[in-house]
This record gives structure tokens, C-alpha cells and sequence, in this order.
């Protein structure tokens, strides 16, 4: 089992290779971005990106599902929208005097929830279902969604007009809260340059299937992970709640610290980041990359961090610089 285990790299590292090269042709730059959206999709779980408008969030999802020959749909999100406009509804039939299903834009492999935090609590809700039990309630029928479903929901900050911050369970279940920046100089230009003639999604093929994303989980629940790792990844996580046992000085910070289910994906996503990087086992440099993206979004700070400046990514930070694997 060990030697197999440490071939699999070599099969799993053509797949992750290909996807993102054929996503290069397209994309210019943020390649954090695009890593992270391969280590969700591996993993079967949600990823939540943040940015301002214009930082091509939406074509960068929409190139993602061409290349993995998924089926894929996109909703705006807006104030007036209705659940059924995002699950589906009841359509009574006359000629047979009864009522049907139509299904909603939701059931697809990879959603696009474009502005989300712009939608009201009653939608919010009905994605919740969806991402956490994976099915959809129309009217007296629950059906199953595909795999692999895949929500990719994108948010502006909140600072601006028109957004409310989405409810702590609903965020919980994104695995990875992503922040998409602005593009280097070098990159801008080359963005610049590329308008000349301009790359589409149509311009990708597909290298992937559904079956090479099945063979890549299975890959990643394969990987080495040292119990001591668990354990570090245990204490990451237990710091976001008790800091004062680490004597880190900021319990003041922290108003609510990361949840169980941070535990559990961040050992998921360590390993899928060892799989990108090439390796059949967890190194902490591989959980201290992804913890950010993992935690930012779990930890909830008080007033008075605010107040002082400082956010979840400062707290972790400073775990991750205290904290060591023994």
C-alpha cells in the first residue's frame, strides 16, 4: 500500500497539471484563486470568494466548470429574488389537472452564486439546504443534487452599498473563504495586452471528468498525514477558542472561535494541497498555507478588535507563528 500510495502523485499531478494550464489560456494571474478552486472541487466542498467587482470571479468559474466538462449555472443574486427563483416550484398542469416540478437553476455541478450576500434571508435558507444536505425541497418532493455539486458563491465586501453580512451557520459551511485582490502590474498589463484578442471559456477544452475528480478524492483521502499533524491541526483550531492557553494575548480579540467543522476541512484541505503540490504526504507548511482560507471566515471578532484594527486573518496569524508541531 505504501508504494502505491507514493505513486499516486505522479497519475493525479497530468489532471491537476492540465487543468491548470488549459485555465492559463484564459486567466491571467491569481493562481491562489485557481488552486483553491481545485482543492473545493476535489474535496466536494464550497468555496465563498471575496473581491470587488471586475476581478473576473465569474470567468474564472465558468472556465473552471468547461475544462471538467460540468454542467454549470449562474444566478444573480438581488434583493427581490425568491427561493423558487434559485430551487424551482410547483407548476399546475390543466390538461391533467395536477401539479409538476420544474427545477431551478440550482440543480447543476457547479452553481455560481454571483453576489450573494445581496439576497434575502428566506433565499439564504434554501441555498443552506442545498450546500449542507445536498438536496432541494420543492413543494412535498426532496430531490438529490448532483455529484459532484459544487457552490461557488461570490461576495462583495461588506462595506459596500447593498450587501449584509450572510448568517454565521450558512458561512460555516463554505470550506474556504478566498480573497481575490487586485492583479500584480505585470499582470494587469498582460491583461491589458490580451484584449486584443480576447480569450473566452469557449476557447478551453475539456482534460478533465468527473470520473478523474472521483480518482483524485480518493487519491487525497489516501495521502500520509502524521498523527502529529492531527494533532497540530486540533490546536490550531482549539487556539481559535481558548488563546489564553497558548498564552497568545488577544482573547479580548475573539468573540466566537472556529467551529468543529474547521477541524474537519482543514485536514481535507491540507491534504488536497499536498496532492497539488505534488506529494503523497501532509507537510505543516501545507496546513499553514491553507488554515487562512480555512479560518478567516469561522472566527468571529468583538468590537474591540475593530476597534484596534485588527481582523481574523491577524489572529491567525499569530496562531500559526506561535503554535508548533510537537
Amino acid at each position: 500500500m505504501i508504494n502505491q500510495i507514493q505513486n499516486l502523485p505522479e497519475s493525479c499531478t497530468k489532471i491537476i497539471t492540465a487543468v491548470q494550464d488549459e485555465m492559463a489560456k484564459v486567466i491571467v494571474g491569481q493562481k491562489t484563486v485557481l488552486d483553491r478552486m481545485i482543492i473545493g472541487l476535489i474535496c466536494n466542498q464550497h468555496i465563498l470568494l471575496e473581491g470587488v467587482p471586475g476581478l473576473a470571479k465569474t470567468l474564472i468559474v465558468t472556465t473552471l466548470a468547461k475544462i471538467i466538462s460540468l454542467e454549470s449555472s449562474r444566478i444573480q443574486f438581488t434583493p427581490d429574488l425568491l427561493p423558487a427563483d434559485l430551487t424551482g416550484t410547483m407548476i399546475y398542469n390543466p390538461g391533467k389537472g395536477e401539479f409538476y416540478s420544474r427545477k431551478g437553476p440550482i440543480f447543476t455541478n457547479i452553481l455560481l452564486a454571483d453576489e450573494v450576500n445581496r439576497a434575502p434571508a428566506k433565499v439564504q435558507s434554501a441555498l443552506l439546504e442545498a450546500m449542507q444536505e445536498r438536496q432541494v425541497t420543492i413543494g412535498d418532493e426532496t430531490f438529490p443534487l448532483d455529484d459532484p455539486f459544487m457552490v461557488l458563491a461570490t461576495q462583495n465586501p461588506v462595506e459596500q452599498e447593498g450587501t449584509y453580512p450572510l448568517p454565521e451557520a450558512q458561512v460555516d459551511r463554505f470550506m474556504l473563504k478566498v480573497l481575490v485582490d487586485y492583479p500584480e502590474r505585470i499582470e494587469e498589463l498582460a491583461i491589458l495586452r490580451s484584449q486584443k484578442n480576447i480569450s473566452a471559456p469557449e476557447m478551453v477544452h475539456p482534460v478533465c471528468s468527473v470520473a478523474d475528480i472521483r480518482a483524485l478524492r480518493q487519491m487525497t483521502d489516501e495521502l500520509y498525514m502524521d498523527p502529529r499533524l492531527e494533532e497540530y491541526i486540533i490546536d490550531i483550531v482549539q487556539a481559535t477558542r481558548y488563546p489564553a492557553k497558548w498564552n497568545l494575548e488577544f482573547a479580548n480579540f475573539i468573540q466566537i472561535g472556529a467551529s468543529p467543522r474547521a477541524s474537519i476541512f482543514l485536514s481535507q484541505a491540507a491534504r488536497a494541497m499536498a496532492l497539488l503540490r505534488g506529494r503523497s504526504y501532509v507537510t505543516p507548511g501545507d496546513i499553514k498555507e491553507i488554515a487562512p482560507d480555512v479560518l478567516r471566515h469561522r472566527i468571529i471578532i468583538t468590537y474591540e478588535a475593530e476597534a484596534e484594527g485588527r481582523d481574523s486573518d491577524w489572529i491567525i496569524r499569530k496562531i500559526l507563528e506561535t503554535l508548533a508541531v510537537v
